[in-house]
């Protein structure tokens, strides 16, 4: 494998990393319907020790506008109940002893134009993130050109490319977030 192929397999791989994290943040905002990842930061003390919300308890969703949280041991239920507080998404528990139901209740039409542009906020900072890449590829293509490893042909097929990668990383990002923003307009 050469230098070249090594650049354009640490560019796709940090490419697919930021699509990830873009995805992962994205998945964890409140768009007025029940999604269970919204819960994935929740740390719960159990018995001394930080543990995963998931990790302690079924997370469900019980239908669109709803989450259940059923812990595996009942005398916890008051933490778990309290790391949700705690956590500041936007939703008030209800316990009822057995479980905790999270009702999500609609967006406003000015919360949704506030989460679309949040959402905007996030695809910047990812392409950013991509160029950043493009830009660290592109030096070290450059750094093999000067140190006559590659050829300025080479070079040049080897940007092209590089953006060529770039370019549908862009493309990847513009399709997350128009899905994103489909989910924050439908009511």
């Amino acid at each position: 494998m050469s230098a070249i192929d090594d650049v354009y397999a640490e560019l796709k791989g940090q490419i697919d990393a930021t699509l990830n994290a873009l995805k992962g943040d994205l998945g964890k905002m409140r768009t007025g319907r029940a999604n269970a990842a919204i819960l994935d930061g929740v740390r719960v003390d159990y018995f001394g020790s930080m543990s995963p919300l998931n990790q302690v308890a079924n997370v469900n969703v019980a239908d669109a506008r709803l989450i259940t949280v059923k812990p595996w041991d009942k005398s916890i239920i008051a933490e778990v109940e309290k790391a949700i507080m705690g956590a500041e998404i936007g939703i008030t528990p209800q316990n009822d002893g057995e479980m905790i139901r999270l009702p999500i209740p609609a967006l406003t039409e000015e919360r949704r134009k506030e989460l679309a542009k949040q959402v905007k906020q996030r695809a910047e900072d990812s392409r950013i993130s991509l160029r950043n890449h493009r830009r660290d590829a592109n030096d070290f293509l450059k750094e093999l050109e000067k140190e006559k490893e590659i050829s300025q042909d080479d070079l040049k097929k080897a940007l092209e490319k590089v953006q060529q990668v770039t370019d549908a990383g862009n493309k990847s990002i513009d399709e997350i977030i128009a899905k994103k923003e489909n989910e924050l307009l439908d009511f």
